[in-house]
């Protein structure tokens, strides 16, 4: 559950969250706008009420208590995952237009994708090739199959 903003307070309200029994409560300063859709925050939030935990926020008139502020939390979700799908939709536009007048070149290759064939050919498996690597499985695939 993407909760927070930054990685590490992700892993420690992970954490937290994993921990929570019946009759707990999570009170939080502001809406979860960084909730990376409704359906993460729905998620959530019915994974919360199914283990009798109540969520609540100080700023906004929001918590898993009352119809009424369940209501308000899934609206600011909605909203905030409408503002996150305009952004990338303003972000593809601006990297297409910077693509036609050739100034968008795309990010480094973040994996040599001959070092892992190479790997591949000496017999090495997939996840032996992306421990050595320091890769994920999926970018080993991805890369033995651009080599197709």
């Amino acid at each position: 559950m993407a909760l927070f903003p930054d990685l590490e307070t992700t892993r420690i309200a992970s954490l937290l969250i994993r921990d929570l029994v019946s009759a707990d409560a999570i009170l939080v300063e502001d809406s979860f706008s960084s909730a990376r859709s409704i359906r993460d925050l729905q998620n959530m939030v019915y994974d919360l009420d199914k283990r009798g935990v109540t969520l609540s926020a100080t700023e906004q008139p929001i918590d898993t208590q009352t119809s009424a502020r369940k209501w308000f939390l899934d609206m600011l979700g909605v909203f905030s995952e409408f503002e996150t799908n305009l952004r990338k939709e303003r972000q593809m536009e601006g990297i297409a237009k910077a693509k036609e007048r050739g100034l968008y070149k795309g990010g480094k290759p973040s994996v040599d994708v001959e070092m892992v064939k190479e790997l591949r050919d000496r017999g090495m498996g997939v996840s032996a090739i992306a421990k050595e690597m320091g890769i994920g499985r999926a970018s080993v695939y991805r890369a033995l199959g651009s080599q197709s």
